[in-house]
């Protein structure tokens, strides 16, 4: 299957252009011209590399690397009009894999996606065997839990249920939606075993457990995990 790549290139007419040539050399190319845009394409959609524009109309480059970079870690190739050392090392420094100044050369831009697929690629199955959000990280063979590299000590319950909250990320799951996905233990709808887990699940992951910006409660509803910590308190 051919790699996926977002493009956010507030230059139609180049985006278009690099679309149309990626595509010959087996990329398939999604391209977006805001910053609102790509972040809201990249966060529904499945993609394997980022080219990135630092100047956009609605946020520069720079802070749409700093927001990416706090949920995924997509390759990321910067593009700039500006090819000052400078503006490399900050673009590098918030997470960029590459930084490509313009003008260039469309078969360089190829090259360098291609180099950066093959430098920080991963097999489907690796892909999905770690997740992480920012600092976390979730692995499924390992069955460890680490928040800045440091495992977290959970039982194989609230390890199966941080895995399905995470799994399904950015969707409200009901109590009973997630009791009948943990059939490992039997769990009426009235017991609050399952808050009790998901209480501890918050004091090993979150920084403010009492404020949790993870795992966050929709009252009435359940809970849903958030890609971001920009999330705020409990709803």
């Amino acid at each position: 299957m051919s790699d996926r790549v977002l493009m956010i290139e507030d230059d139609q007419s180049l985006s278009s252009l690099m679309a149309e040539y990626l595509g010959g050399h087996g990329l398939r190319v999604t391209a977006r011209a805001s910053a609102a845009e790509g972040l809201a394409a990249l966060r529904r959609g499945d993609f394997d590399a980022l080219v990135l524009d630092v100047m956009l109309p609605d946020l520069d480059g720079f802070e749409v690397c700093r927001r990416v970079r706090a949920e995924s870690d997509i390759p990321i190739l910067m593009l700039t009009a500006r090819g000052e050392e400078t503006d490399r090392i900050v673009g590098l420094e918030l997470g960029a894999d590459d930084y490509l100044p313009k003008p260039f050369n469309p078969r360089e831009l190829a090259a360098r996606l291609r180099a950066i697929l093959r430098r920080t690629g991963q097999s489907v199955a690796q892909r999905e065997r770690m997740l992480r959000f920012g600092r976390l990280e979730i692995d499924r063979d390992a069955r460890v839990v680490r928040v800045d590299g440091e495992a977290r000590g959970l039982t194989a319950y609230q390890f199966d249920l941080l895995l399905t909250l995470a799994e399904n990320a950015g969707r409200v799951m009901s109590r009973q939606a997630l009791m009948d996905r943990l059939k490992g233990e039997s769990l009426e709808a009235f017991d609050r075993s399952l808050d009790v887990h998901v209480s501890r699940i918050r004091s090993a992951i979150e920084d403010d457990p009492k404020h949790p910006r993870r795992i966050i409660t929709v009252r009435g509803a359940g809970y849903v995990f958030a890609r971001s910590q920009d999330a705020g308190d409990d709803v």
